[in-house]
This record gives structure tokens, sequence and C-alpha cells, in this order.
């Protein structure tokens, strides 16, 4: 009787091999055979899959789409499929990064490293509060039209629309290409998701973060939004985020430092048991996208510059329930909390002036109140 013979399964190797993978041994997996512990691990990027595979975790194997076959997730969310990038008209004014092949903008590089912040003119300012109301009134759009079912890819779908209605060019679209007319960041996403085919569902956070261009100059404005019936302590940290967005504009005046604002957001935030991602800030905003200065909203930060009139804005804290570190999803935009819990974020555009400040992307409601306020599921408003 012959014995067969065991062939390493190295790609390129086919020595005889006694060597088996233990952990294949355990999962019941057959053959598995290596030379030795140098071709084992040479081939441990793809056999690994074999455990996932095994396990229940290969999204490919199981008939789900996964564009990275062997990245480990740090929470439950995963990617779709998307679709095309959307066209803007011709007739409607874009930023310099538009059309450029890598979406850099040679404006802003041109500013990188700089400290110093723009005074805006009057004719500056109302440019800047045109733009700001229509920002809000298309999130305002993407507000509406969350719900369970709709895709993030529909709700990028009806900001394009909305943005092009306003003979506005939506910021986000090829801005170092990024692909889409919004971000939407659901979960443990922090920020910068990428709108995709993945229906919303029951219980998720999303939040959506707006940006138009229009005749020269931007405005930027988020919130998160509450989808179905959200759980309480996804409702708590929706709900200490917005007061930590709150209670930094509040200090905005003439003389304030930039640096104090992460003070602020780091008392409240942690104070209430959470963290304050520092990987993103907020940023000044007019003409170009993102200039200075920039805005931390952590404590103890080392910002640089004194609030003047006339100066222009973003604060946009992002506050997550357990760690404040964050990774990046191998699309190399979509940033996730390290430890897979939930993330909740808003922003604001602020104009500085002699007295204090004037938040130019408001909600144009009575009560100007966020829309996860209005919510049915909303915590305040149980019984």
């Amino acid at each position: 009787m012959s014995v067969a013979t065991r062939i390493c399964e190295s790609p390129g190797c086919g020595k005889a091999s006694k060597l088996q993978c233990p952990t294949c041994i355990k999962l019941g997996i057959p053959g598995s055979f290596f030379c030795s512990q140098d071709c084992f691990k040479g081939s441990w990027g793809e056999h690994k899959k074999l455990h996932k595979k095994a396990k229940g975790e290969d999204q490919t194997d199981s008939g789900r789409y996964n564009p990275w076959p062997g990245f480990c997730f740090t929470g439950k969310l995963r990617p779709a499929p998307l679709s095309a990038m959307r066209q803007v008209p011709d007739h409607i004014p874009r930023p310099d990064y538009a059309d450029h092949p890598t979406g850099v903008s040679e404006s802003e590089r041109k500013m990188r490293g700089t400290t110093n912040i723009r005074i805006l003119s009057d004719e500056e300012q109302e440019a800047m509060r045109v733009v700001c109301k229509m920002t809000r009134e298309i999130l305002d759009v993407a507000g509406e039209a969350t719900a369970i079912g709709v895709t993030t890819d529909e709700i990028d779908r009806l900001v394009h629309e909305a943005t092009i209605d306003r003979d506005c060019y939506p910021s986000p679209l090829n801005y170092f290409e990024f692909p889409k007319s919004c971000c939407t960041s659901i979960n443990e996403v922090i920020c910068h998701g990428i709108p995709d085919t993945r229906p919303l569902e029951d219980g998720d956070i999303m939040n959506v973060d707006i940006s138009a261009y229009h005749r020269g100059y931007h405005g930027d404005a988020n919130e998160t939004f509450f989808v179905g019936k959200v759980s309480e302590s996804a409702q708590k940290l929706v709900q200490t985020t917005h007061e930590c967005l709150s209670l930094a504009i509040a200090e905005v005046k003439p003389g304030v430092r930039y640096r104090e604002i992460g003070n602020i957001i780091q008392k409240h935030a942690q104070g209430n048991g959470y963290s304050v991602v520092r990987s993103y800030c907020g940023h000044g905003i007019n003409d170009l996208f993102h200039t200075a200065p920039s805005v931390p909203h952590y404590g103890k930060n080392k910002a640089v510059g004194i609030m003047k009139p006339g100066h222009v804005f973003t604060i946009e804290p992002m506050i997550s329930q357990g760690t404040w570190r964050d990774e990046l999803w191998p699309d190399n935009w979509t940033a996730v909390t390290q430890d897979g819990l939930l993330s909740a974020q808003f922003e604001h555009t602020l104009l500085v002036t002699d007295t204090g400040c004037d938040i130019l992307t408001k909600r144009l409601t009575a009560d100007g109140n966020p829309h996860f306020m209005d919510h049915p599921f909303y915590f305040k408003k149980k019984s």
C-alpha cells in the first residue's frame, strides 16, 4: 500500500511537508501542510482567510460584499458597493480641486503651514452667510430623508440634487478624490464615511456632513440623526455631543484663544463618561475649504490664534463612547473607533462678531434645535 506524500501549500514551493497548521486542525480544515515555519509565515496573509471562512467571518465567501478580504473591522458595520460618481453641470462654478486628477487644492496647498487667520470683509461675510444658509437647507434635506431602509447612497443623491438646485458645487466631491457629495458616518464611524448601498437599520445613528461651494465660498455643517428606535445609551451620546458643541459656541467671542475650545469640550465629554477624538479638528473656512485656524476639540492643545471679529471657522466635536483612538478603513477615508463603540458629531460654521458670534449654519426652524430633538424616541420626551 502506498502512502500519500504531503506537499507544502506555500505557492511555488512543492517540497515534502510534515508541519500542519494547528488552527486548521482545531477548526477541522483538511490539508494545510507546510515544509517549514518560514513557508508558513510567508503564506499567512492568504492562509488566514481559510480560518475566517471556517468561522463564518469571511464576508466574500459567505456571499456578502467585502472589498478588503482579511481586513479586521473594529465594529459591526461593513461597506457596501458604491454607485458611480455623480456629475455637476458645467455652468456651476467649482473649486480648484473639482477637476484635478487627484483632487488636490492648489490654493490650499499654497497656504499650508500658515497660522495667519483671515479677517473677512463685509462683502465676504455676506457671501459666507449666503452659502451657509444653503448648506443648512441641504443638511435638512438629508435629515428629512433619514429613515429605516433608506440607503446612504440615496441620501447622497438627494444631497447632490439639492446642492445643484441651489447653484452650488458639493464641496466633498473629488476633494482629494473623495467619491461622493456628502459624508455619511454610521455608528462606529467617526467621520468621512462614504455613502453606499447599505440600507439604514433600526437603531442606527448616522452623521451627515454637508459642505457646499457657492460663488467662491464654502459652507460646512453636520448633524447626527436617529434611525428608528435608538437605544438610550446612543441617545445620551448624541445629546452630550450636541451639548459639547453648544457649550463651545457659547464661549466664542473676540479675545478668546482658539485652544480654549478644546478645554470646554473635553471637560463636558469626560464628565459624562465619553472621550474626544483627537485626529480631526475644526478649521477656518472661506474661499478655501480648510484653512487656519486649526480648532482641536481636546483639552490642553496647542492651537494658535485669538478670535477676532471677521474670523470664520468651524467647531465639530467627535465624541466616542469608548476610546478616543481611531483607525482607518482601507478606502483611506472612513475613520472608525478603535474599539468599535459608537461615535457622534455635530458641526456649525461660525462668524466672530464684535460681541460674540453668529451661527451661520443654524437650523432654520422656530427653535433651531437639531433634528434628533424632534425624534419620537428622543429620551427627554419619554414619559
